[in-house]
């Protein structure tokens, strides 16, 4: 049956599913890397496109921004089918030594959001990403010899709120930067038993309020849909 927001049917979503949070970042990438792709859902603009890369079956479902929004949408693609939960979005940068549109790649997500603790009831959590998921994306990075970093990353509810002193002291402590929804999609693809993982482009510099120049995001985001696409490539069928 549909979904209550993913307005899809079984057999509509494809095994591999990457989940960028902005709608017109969902169109884009059907459009441009995909086979084929075809629109299953526009419902509440959580745009839903099906079609194949290198000969495999790829999904791009639109996750909306913050944790609330994308566990929603993750529970409801693992109903319909979904294994692997890829996130691909773009992140704020707690150290400069991630530079403007880097390439990173999560092994694990500091849980600072509200949906994480109420799915576990306040119980402490370590939301990582799929072992495979972060292998298969590490070799696709060093593959095309792509700018990247691997670790931990932080997922806020707060958008606002980041200053440079908090991006600091986090980045002691081996945070790479800063997103809004890696932890929910970990520990809801944990919960059913289903892969997933995090690409991201950095965006800035959270001491910095400018975002990066248009095309220089452009090409980072290209750089790691292409990254994420040839992981899924290597994970079909494992």
């Amino acid at each position: 049956m549909s979904q209550i927001h993913v307005r899809a049917q079984p057999g509509d979503v494809a095994e591999h599913v990457l989940l960028p949070g902005d709608p017109n970042r969902a169109r884009h990438i059907a459009q441009t890397y995909l086979e084929g792709a075809t629109l299953y859902t526009d419902h509440r603009q959580l745009l839903g496109f099906t079609g194949t890369y290198r000969g495999v079956r790829v999904s791009v479902q639109t996750t909306g921004m913050g944790c609330p929004s994308a566990a929603i949408v993750a529970e409801e693609l693992i109903r319909l089918g979904a294994r692997t939960l890829l996130r691909v979005g773009t992140l704020g940068g707690a150290t400069p030594q991630v530079r403007p549109a880097d390439l990173v790649i999560a092994t694990a997500a500091v849980p600072n959001d509200g949906t994480t603790r109420q799915l576990l009831g306040g119980a402490p959590y370590a939301p990582a990403a799929s072992f495979e998921v972060v292998e298969a994306a590490v070799q696709a990075a060093r593959a095309q010899e792509i700018p990247h970093h691997v670790g931990l990353v932080m997922t806020e509810d707060a958008f606002y709120a980041s200053t440079p002193e908090h991006a600091r002291l986090w980045a002691s402590r081996g945070v790479l930067g800063f997103e809004m929804e890696a932890s929910a999609i970990f520990l809801v693809a944990a919960l059913h038993g289903a892969r997933a993982g995090c690409l991201t482009a950095c965006s800035n510099d959270i001491g910095d309020p400018q975002l990066v120049p248009d095309d220089v995001l452009a090409a980072g985001v290209d750089r790691m849909v292409r990254a994420a696409l040839d992981a899924i490539v290597t994970l079909d069928g494992k």
